[in-house]
Parts: C-alpha cells; sequence; structure tokens
C-alpha cells in the first residue's frame, strides 16, 4: 500500500515538472514569437496605408490574414501616422515620416526615430516630362494596343490563368512601357512594395558609390567589429554575391535570422555583423539578407549623415533614372533597409529595368561603370547559375521557358522585375504573386509576353 501510495507520489511529481517544463518552454516560444507577429503587423500596414494609399481593411484581408499573424489587433492612427498592433502580451508601434517611409519602433525610442526625414528637392513634374524621366510617352506609342498583350495584362491582373494575385504589371520594350494594368484599387500612381528586389536597388547604390570613385568591392569591408579575426577579410563583392561564410536562417516561416532581424531588432546591420563565419569566405553560396544590410551599411560609413546618405541615394542615382517618388525605408537607426524595404510604381521599377538594359546608361547619362552589368550577371560561383550580384539569374532549377539570357529582382511574396536583353524587354510584377496554392506561373508569364511581343 505505502509502495503503492510512493509510486502514485512520484508520478504526479513527474507529470507536475513534464506539464511545467512544457509550459515554460512554451510561453518561451510564444514569447519570441510575439515580436515578429506584432512586428510584421505594424510595418507592414503603416507602409501600405501611408505609402500605398491602401485602406486598413484591405491590407488585413489579403496581406495580413494568414497564420498567425492574423490574430493581431491593429489600431490605425491617422493623426500620428503611427500603426500600433497588439497579440497577447506583445505589441509593436511602426511609424511613418515624409521622405522615408515607415520604421518598426524597435531598440530606439519614438520620439528619435520620428527625427529622420527627408525633402527630395527634384525640381519637375513627371506627368509634364518625356519618357523616360517623365510619363509622357512618345507619339507613337499606345500603350495596350496589342491585343495579345492586352490577354496576358487581363489575365495576370483579373484572371487566373497565371496564378498569384497581382496589383500591377508592366511590359517594357525596346526602351518604353507597351502594355500596362493594374487591379482595381490600385493605379500608376500606386507605389507597391518590392521586397527583396530592394537588393537589387542596393545593387545599384554601390555601382554609383564605384561609378564615382568612391569604394573597391573587391577590398575588405572595414567593419570595426570584424577587424580582430578571418572576417576581416570579406569583401563587398562577397557580400553581394552572398558568400561571406557569415551564419545565417533565410527561413520566413519561423523565428530564424531574417524574421528576428526584421521585427525584433532595431539596427539590422548591427544584428547580421554579429553573426560568425561558419564556411570559409566565398566557399558557398547562401542567400541572406543581412548581407545586403551590411552592405548598406558599408556604404552608409561613406557619408557624415543619414540625411547626406539619402541625398547621395536619391542625387546620384534615383532623380537621374526618374524614381523622384521612390522610398526606401530606413530601420530605426536610420540606414535605408537594403534587403527588403523599397516602395515605388511599376513605371519606376520599369525605369530601373530600363537603366540596367542599357548597360547602366540613362537618359543619355552615364549612372553605373562600365561592365558593372555584366559584373552583375555573372553567376556566383556555387550557386549553380542562378544568382549574380543582388540580382537573379536563370539557374538549373528556373523553368524552361525562361530565356538564357534572362535576370531578375525578385520579391519574397512573388514581386519580379525581369530583364530580358536579347529582346530588349522588362517585365514588372508587383502584388501577391507567391500566396500558399497560388503561387505565380512565371515561365508560362514570360513565354506568353515573348510571343505576343514578336
Amino acid at each position: 500500500m505505502k509502495f503503492s501510495k510512493r509510486i502514485k507520489r512520484t508520478l504526479v511529481v513527474g507529470i507536475f515538472t513534464v506539464v511545467l517544463v512544457a509550459l515554460y518552454f512554451g510561453i518561451s516560444f510564444v514569447n519570441s514569437l510575439l515580436p515578429i507577429i506584432t512586428g510584421y503587423n505594424a510595418k507592414h500596414l503603416c507602409s501600405s496605408i501611408f505609402i500605398s494609399n491602401r485602406t486598413q481593411q484591405s491590407v488585413e484581408e489579403l496581406d495580413l490574414s494568414f497564420f498567425p499573424i492574423r490574430y493581431a489587433t491593429n489600431t490605425v492612427s491617422y493623426k500620428d501616422s503611427t500603426v500600433t498592433s497588439r497579440f497577447l502580451w506583445g505589441k509593436a508601434i511602426a511609424v511613418f515620416r515624409r521622405g522615408v517611409g515607415s520604421t518598426l519602433v524597435r531598440d530606439a525610442d519614438l520620439t528619435a526615430v520620428r527625427r529622420l526625414t527627408f525633402t527630395n528637392r527634384v525640381g519637375y513634374n513627371p506627368d509634364s516630362v518625356q519618357w523616360p524621366l517623365g510619363n509622357v510617352l512618345p507619339d507613337s506609342v499606345n500603350i495596350n494596343e496589342n491585343e495579345k498583350l492586352r490577354s496576358v495584362s487581363r489575365e495576370i491582373v483579373g484572371g487566373r490563368k497565371y496564378g498569384g494575385h497581382s496589383f500591377a504589371f508592366l511590359v517594357l520594350h525596346n526602351g518604353v512601357p507597351v502594355e500596362e494594368a493594374y487591379r482595381r484599387g490600385f493605379s500608376a500612381k500606386s507605389r507597391l512594395l518590392g521586397w527583396s528586389m530592394a537588393k537589387s536597388v542596393a545593387n545599384s547604390i554601390v555601382g554609383v558609390m564605384v561609378n564615382s570613385g568612391m569604394a573597391d568591392i573587391y577590398q575588405p569591408t572595414g567593419i570595426r567589429e570584424w577587424q580582430h579575426d578571418t572576417r576581416s577579410r570579406i569583401t563587398v563583392n562577397d557580400l553581394m554575391r552572398m558568400q561571406s561564410g557569415l551564419r545565417w536562417n533565410e527561413d520566413y516561416g519561423s523565428i530564424s535570422d531574417v524574421t528576428q532581424m526584421l521585427y525584433c531588432h532595431g539596427d539590422f546591420a548591427r544584428y547580421a555583423i554579429k553573426k560568425p563565419l561558419e564556411y570559409p569566405i566565398g566557399s558557398r553560396w547562401a542567400y541572406s539578407s543581412g548581407s545586403s544590410n551590411i552592405v548598406c551599411y558599408w556604404a552608409r560609413q561613406h557619408f557624415k549623415s543619414d540625411s547626406a546618405f539619402y541625398a547621395f541615394i536619391y542625387g546620384k542615382l534615383l532623380n537621374r533614372i526618374g524614381l523622384q517618388d521612390a522610398i526606401l525605408e530606413p530601420d530605426a537607426s536610420g540606414i535605408p533597409v537594403g534587403s527588403s524595404y523599397i516602395y515605388a510604381t511599376a513605371r519606376d521599377y520599369a525605369r530601373f529595368a530600363l537603366l540596367y538594359l542599357q548597360d547602366g546608361v540613362f537618359n543619355g547619362q552615364s549612372i553605373l561603370p562600365k561592365g558593372w552589368v555584366n559584373y552583375t550577371r555573372t553567376p556566383t560561383r556555387n550557386s549553380e547559375g542562378a544568382y549574380g550580384a543582388f540580382f537573379w539569374r536563370k539557374g538549373k532549377e528556373s523553368s524552361p521557358e525562361l530565356p538564357n539570357d534572362f535576370y531578375s529582382c525578385e520579391g519574397h511574396d512573388g514581386q519580379y522585375v525581369i530583364i530580358i536583353p536579347s529582346r530588349q524587354l522588362a517585365i514588372v510584377v508587383l502584388g501577391y504573386s507567391h500566396r500558399p496554392n497560388n503561387t505565380l506561373k512565371l515561365g508560362l508569364l514570360v513565354k506568353d509576353v515573348l510571343g505576343a511581343v514578336g
């Protein structure tokens, strides 16, 4: 009898201990997940409302409807230009500032984050200026007159043939837009998120710095934290080609390096810089949003202030290629998020493609160094041909319909700027084209566009 009671007591204590341990780890897991849930909601909703001019309802119903993001409660303050998101005991605030967009307030004071603003002084109205700097097309160009292309655009923004959920679609052929379409609620004025297409913009920022004689991408970065170990040998080229060897996990569906960087920390580059080497430098290709933010940090060190860096980006690059209304959003440290946060119109993304189609020359001006586009497109070792320098290429696993000279800017949710030099063609797809069970059929889209332009 006493033996039986002892067994029962031991069993109860064991079960109680197991429950406590499970509860501890469960709460720890939820606690680590809360900043990501609330941070994603606050940041994305803030940018979508104050940059893209979308309604809270439309963003929550489409963009924020997946598990577990959809369970957050969001409060929008139009007076303060903020969004506050809450879930359980978690909370996040994002704030919009004119000229630099929205920022998630982490590891920083809201008042301090508000201080960063930027006024871009351009001096012309794009609707009264000729393409490519402005939106006035030549008299010989009639958008939407190609019936085959028109059929493609109807399907991609309103049909089911190509899958996905596209907001905007544009085809650039021989230097001018020849097809343009928008889903209901969007227009040519809508500035839309590019996600990782920001990496390709970071490529061009570095290219302009090289063209200005400010930098050598084959020299070590000089990052202070790396000076006493092997990381001191990492170059900007290594980072742009995603072969730095730094430890990194780019899994968006879990608590990973990329989700922690974007939603749990205020200084994205600092988070990535602290990562140790996992592989010898240059020996392995591994996609890393941390690498692009380190590159933006490295670039920022060439300027006296955040405002001076922004002035360089707009004055030497964006304004010169007609992207005066594009927004490169910063993290709480003030540095543009080169991994993820670019907002621009479909025509802006097409202009960006035109810069690369014309070998770094735009409107008669040399923006990028001679040979920079070739450098960008050259395959990175160990990427199986799939990656260049902050641009994607046609790799071994690419769709067979894609031409061999295809290369592209690509975003996390299926945003694309597709560039095909041999056909003087670019295709822009914006929106949410990589949704569960509804992924964009990229190969079929490109095939049909190629067939339509002849």
